[in-house]
């Protein structure tokens, strides 16, 4: 499977009290790129959640290993990976570009809920693992 990559840049308010990127700024950052990486794929979240679809976040599994600054410019990476029939998992990586070091790697597990609020499968997210 091919890796989806979104350039970044850290912006001043995501900052703590320490200088440095507050780990809650890292899920935003991780957000925006899977949702970039589903447009790309023509999976649109305003079509499916009309249609009673909702894509939704099940868990999350973050590891910090370096921290970004004011200023820091870096790539977030994503790649999908089957959980099981009705969980699809994306592999993230936020990786600085001065030194290219591994800021966070995590794991996002999602589903798909149909419009009883039942995990199921839907064809946007099976012809993901087509590829």
């Amino acid at each position: 499977m091919s890796v989806f990559r979104i350039e970044l840049k850290v912006r001043d308010y995501e900052l703590d009290m320490q200088g440095i990127v507050n780990n809650g700024a890292y899920f935003n950052y991780l957000e925006h790129a899977r949702h970039e990486y589903l447009l790309e794929k023509n999976i649109d979240f305003a079509a499916l959640t009309e249609a009673g679809i909702h894509l939704v976040v099940i868990r999350s599994e973050l590891d910090y290993k370096q921290s970004l600054k004011s200023g820091d410019r870096f790539v977030v990476e994503v790649s999908v990976e089957r959980i099981s029939k009705v969980k699809f998992g994306f592999r993230q990586r936020v990786i600085r570009l001065s030194d290219e070091k591994v800021c966070v790697a995590g794991l996002v597990i999602g589903t798909a809920l149909n419009q009883r609020g039942r995990p199921s499968i839907i064809p946007e997210i099976e012809a993901l693992f087509a590829e």
